[in-house]
């Protein structure tokens, strides 16, 4: 179960990486080029990048309770045995996900409060992109490409 749980954890977190990336050049495009914020793409892309990004976190955080260098591991090693490679799947790579997550849903939250298309693109270019960044920052890269 494990397993299987780990490969739709990585192929969602491939799908929301790409839609991420899209939003948020599609968001930096738009706040340069001073675009009016619509409905059938600016809307539904960053809203199809909000929902990926909260099935990645869901899904991750079952991955984080039933995977042996989840919870399992902070449990029987304790925090200060895990090594540099167990802390990041264990503490970092969660902990800076959800803010990640965070910042995106506040991202969401933001642009809905806006008129201008211009304030929208904004809102969500800042707090997609930090929370991209964040995404980026601490994915186990050594695990992905193995």
């Amino acid at each position: 179960m494990y397993e299987t749980i780990q490969v739709i954890h990585s192929y969602i977190a491939y799908a929301a990486l790409a839609i991420l990336i899209l939003a948020v050049i599609n968001a930096i495009s738009g706040f340069v080029g001073n675009k009016m914020f619509t409905p059938e793409k600016d809307f539904r892309l960053s809203l199809f990048a909000l929902i990926l990004s909260h099935i990645m976190l869901v899904i991750g955080l079952i991955l984080f309770f039933v995977s042996p260098s989840g919870l399992n591991a902070i449990q029987e090693l304790g925090m200060g045995g895990l090594s540099s490679s167990a802390r990041l799947l264990a503490v970092e790579h969660p902990f800076t996900n959800i803010l990640a997550i965070i910042l995106i849903t506040v991202g969401w939250s933001r642009h809905k409060k806006f008129m201008e298309g211009k304030k929208k693109f904004k809102s969500i270019a800042i707090f997609y992109g930090l929370g991209l960044l964040l995404i980026l920052s601490r994915i186990p890269y050594g695990q992905w490409f193995d």
